[in-house]
């Protein structure tokens, strides 16, 4: 079981995916990470060595943000974009999208469920 970053690496991906799995790496740092380290990426992380996983591990420490210190790092950003008041800190505020993207028929994702009309609360309640 290779444990890098405190994250359990599937046993049965290649390499190359397996270090998705941790965030803040993604295809390509994946890539930086093997080929620096002489791996193949082809392999499975069952067939890695207890070397072989410190020399991942000690490579993503010291090369790259991972996991806890970059989810403090990204919301620490958001929270300086709120306290500034600008307009992507406020965009970040109400829960509505940030970069650009329109409003008016989409961003479901950002804006959570439709809510109903008040004339289609009281039909219901009124056929109860």
């Amino acid at each position: 079981m290779a444990r890098i970053a405190g994250v359990d690496l599937p046993k049965d991906k290649r390499n190359e995916i397996a270090l998705t799995y941790i965030f803040g790496v993604g295809h390509t740092s994946s890539k930086k990470i093997l080929s620096s380290t002489n791996i193949d990426p082809n392999r499975k992380v069952k067939d890695l060595d207890d070397k072989e996983v410190d020399q991942i591990r000690k490579e993503i420490e010291n090369k790259y943000p991972v996991e806890g210190t970059l989810r403090v790092e990204v919301s620490n950003n958001i929270k300086r974009l709120i306290e500034i008041g600008s307009y992507r800190g406020t965009r970040h505020k109400k829960g509505l999208p940030v970069r650009g993207q329109r409003t008016q028929t989409n961003a479901r994702t950002r804006k959570g469920p439709k809510k109903g009309s008040i004339s289609l609360k009281r039909k219901a309640k009124a056929k109860k």
